[in-house]
């Protein structure tokens, strides 16, 4: 005769089984996770833009994230590493309007 599990032990077994991320979350004591991309509705998390350095002027290729919206950010240049202080812009929607590099001299 086979011994019957308790009736708690039989309803973790269930929800572990389950697989739903919100009993995997309750269960861990895990917070729902945030996903930008989500939010995006079909645009791109990254997009590349292609830009001149103001200190050198070579063409360089930059990966603008555009899930944290707009800010303004210093990257180094490639070639001459100098820094490069970038201004995102973006449009209502979400969508890269600008890039905007300047000198931070």
């Amino acid at each position: 005769m086979k011994k019957r599990k308790p009736p708690q032990l039989e309803k973790l077994t269930r929800r572990i089984a389950s697989l739903d991320e919100r009993d995997v979350d309750q269960l861990y004591g895990l917070e729902p996770i945030y996903e930008p991309s989500r939010d995006l509705k079909g645009l791109p998390p990254e997009q590349w833009v292609a830009v001149l350095c103001p200190y050198c002027g070579e063409r360089l290729q930059m990966a603008v994230d555009i899930t944290a919206g707009e800010r303004d950010y210093i990257e180094d240049c490639e070639v001459c590493c100098r820094p490069i202080e970038c201004g995102i812009e973006l449009e209502a929607n979400g969508a890269l309007r600008a890039l905007k590099v300047q000198r931070m001299d």
